[in-house]
């Protein structure tokens, strides 16, 4: 039996709906682990799948919201591979429509690592290892169908897993992973990645789909 996932509304976006400017990007380079609010759903009967950021950028923290920044391919991917019924616009925050159909099809986010940065390979591998622990606690806890971890590099060093590939993963390799939990990895989808498009995420992310068991959401 899933418990009750004690979910705390999402905040505003601190910039009150506009898309920050340059120079306001460095004061959310701090070291404040709950500055992006996940969403999930008020039961987690409801969560089908988990969608694993690294860590927040600095535009997602100024905004709160994930994959915010224009330029990454996760929105765009996720809306090609039919997860959802249009380009999510998160530049100026997710808005409470979009946040609505997300839950509706099951789909929760977070992130390893709380703390916003400009790169993700500024995390340290102590504080990824740390994560990797968290994060599977928190899977124990929530018992989604499917997580998909978006990246291989911080995945390697959060679990553990040097020789890990992109695609469905052997979790009886991690302690204390729940068997009945599927496990992807999939690319990071910034535009830094030059080895993934739109389309070959957006391929990675109907595979995951399929996993969840709605193909046709």
């Amino acid at each position: 039996m899933k418990g009750q996932v004690l979910a705390a509304p999402r905040r505003p976006s601190p910039l009150g709906g506009r898309r920050p400017q340059r120079e306001e990007l460095a004061q959310f380079a701090t070291d404040d682990p709950d500055v992006l609010d996940d969403i999930l759903p008020a039961d987690s009967a409801d969560l089908r799948l988990l969608i694993v950021g690294i860590n927040p950028g600095l535009w997602t923290a100024a905004v709160n919201a994930p994959f915010a920044r224009p330029g990454n391919r996760f929105w765009p991917s996720l809306h090609r591979a039919g997860l959802t019924d249009h380009v999510v616009d998160a530049s100026r925050g997710l808005s409470d429509d979009d946040e609505a159909q997300l839950l509706g099809r099951g789909i929760g986010l977070t992130n390893l690592v709380g703390r916003a940065t400009v790169r993700a390979d500024e995390l340290t591998r102590e504080e990824l290892r740390a994560a990797g622990a968290r994060l599977v606690e928190r899977v124990v806890q929530l018992r989604p169908r499917v997580v998909a971890i978006a990246g291989i590099t911080a995945f390697r060093t959060a679990f553990g897993q040097p020789k890990t590939k992109l695609g469905r993963q052997d979790t009886s390799t991690i302690p204390g992973w729940p068997s009945d939990v599927v496990l992807w990895v999939v690319p990071q989808p910034s535009g830094l990645n030059a080895h993934e498009n739109i389309d070959s995420l957006a391929d990675k992310w109907c595979h995951v789909w399929e996993d969840v068991g709605f193909p046709e959401p």
